[in-house]
């Protein structure tokens, strides 16, 4: 059995304004239009992006983020979801996956950098860009979810292997 299985973000249609989630649905496109049998998993961003997005929304010795929700996952949940994918039959749609809870981005950025002991003030900002586009409340978060994942990220940042 033929079965084109490929990861994307949740939001990459809302993101166009952005390079990379522009790619990513040049990417999801490409692989409808193959007539290769598919799934997409579209997962929110990963609990070990933390860091990555702190250093793309650092700015005058802050840490500027949208003021937005984000419900981020473990990519060890993430590796889970897609071996079982890739046993079942296409899907040929999006499949969203995401973290168990939701955050506001300030909050889980704050929660990581308090962790961390990184001492970076954290700014939530409606105006700021996520990877250079405007991001609504709710674009980082899956809206008809097939899969939450198990892992907290309380524990998962408690966790010093974590903490980078």
């Amino acid at each position: 059995m033929k079965h084109h299985i490929a990861l994307s973000v949740v939001g990459t249609s809302q993101l166009q304004e952005s390079g990379y989630f522009r790619a990513k649905q040049v990417q999801e496109d490409m692989i409808k239009a193959s007539g290769i049998p598919y799934t997409i998993v579209h997962a929110t961003q990963f609990f070990e992006f933390a860091g990555s997005i702190v250093q793309m929304s650092a700015a005058e010795g802050k840490v500027v983020v949208p003021d937005a929700n984000i419900q981020p996952i473990a990519s060890k949940d993430v590796v889970s979801f897609l071996a079982k994918t890739a046993l079942e039959q296409p899907a040929n749609s999006i499949l969203e996956i995401g973290g168990p809870e939701k955050f506001g981005m300030a909050g889980w950025i704050g929660d990581y950098i308090k962790v961390t002991g990184k001492g970076i003030e954290v700014v939530a900002d409606a105006k700021a860009l996520y990877s250079g586009s405007p991001l609504e409340k709710d674009t980082l978060a899956p809206q008809s979810p097939v899969y939450l994942g198990a892992s907290h990220y309380a524990e998962w940042i408690a966790d010093t292997a974590n903490q980078r």
